[in-house]
């Protein structure tokens, strides 16, 4: 069997990432979530491991993806190429095989992290709504401190200075912390 190859890899700093998706067969949802509590379980133990968000399907929906985090590019390989990942893809005969998908998600999926689970993620309304509690304070600050001191700045230069400071504050710092103060409004159905 072949093992699934990851859709993307999104680099950055601090990071790595790498989506997988695997098609279930009929009836067996319930050994793929098995499984994949075990893999979880299994990477966690790998150094630079950050954590995976497992998004599952909606109603009869038997596409299962899964954005597995890692600190840099060295320890993505070094599990991709472990004896660990291989035996644990060799399980999945039967049960489900890799698939590309059309992958139709908002990409704010990653700020909303469900630790050891496996879950929907969150409606895009709630997701929209978090977002909007993160983000306003900033804006409010930003407009009342920062925005009058800006007048002579170029303007391209203005606004830049809130989103270079917003984006990595929310993605590291706020929005992690909202999405675990939030998680039981916004995974209602996780045990």
């Amino acid at each position: 069997m072949t093992k699934p190859t990851h859709d993307r890899r999104v680099t950055g700093d601090d990071q790595v990432s790498a989506v997988y998706t695997w098609l279930v067969e009929p009836g067996r949802e319930a050994d793929f979530r098995e499984w994949a509590h075990g893999i979880q379980r299994v990477a966690s133990t790998f150094h630079g491991q950050q954590g995976v968000t497992w998004l599952q399907p909606e109603g009869e929906g038997r596409r299962f993806h899964a954005v597995v985090r890692f600190a840099d590019t060295e320890s993505l390989e070094r599990w991709m190429e472990s004896a660990e990942r291989a035996e644990w893809h060799d399980r999945l005969d039967g049960i489900a095989r890799p698939a590309h998908p059309h992958l139709t998600t908002t990409g704010m999926e990653s700020w909303f992290t469900v630790p050891d689970g496996v879950a929907r993620p969150p409606a895009r309304w709630k997701m929209a709504l978090t977002t909007l509690l993160a983000v306003y304070p900033f804006a409010l600050l930003h407009t009342w401190q920062a925005a009058p001191r800006l007048g002579d700045v170029p303007l391209l230069l203005r606004a830049a200075v809130l989103p270079l400071f917003l984006a990595p504050t929310l993605t590291y710092l706020v929005m992690p912390q909202l999405s675990r103060l939030l998680r039981g409004w916004l995974y209602p159905d996780r045990p």
